[in-house]
């Protein structure tokens, strides 16, 4: 492995282990009220992108940063489908 490699696949680890800890809390808490829908459907459409770029040039950083980051991230628009508007009170 070429130290460039190396050094996509840490900086690819790093960004994508920047989700998990937005993840983990959301499916805690149960609530992801705060999180903005727009956003990371936005932010999905980009990660599916650099998913198709990685696998037309085959670069392994980028397809396995990309995989990784999808799951955790649509993990969390299924949570903020599913929960993020509050509910009201029962009457």
């Amino acid at each position: 492995m070429s130290g460039v490699t190396l050094l996509g696949l840490v900086a690819a680890a790093c960004t994508t282990a920047s989700f998990v800890p937005q993840v983990l809390k959301a499916w805690r808490s149960g609530s992801s009220a705060d999180l903005s829908l727009g956003m990371y459907g936005l932010f999905t459409l980009g990660i599916v992108l650099w998913l198709a770029y990685g696998l037309l040039i085959r670069d392994t950083p980028i397809i396995v940063a990309n995989v990784v980051t999808l799951v955790l991230v649509l993990s969390i628009l299924v949570h903020i489908l599913r929960f993020g508007k509050p509910r009201p009170p029962a009457a």
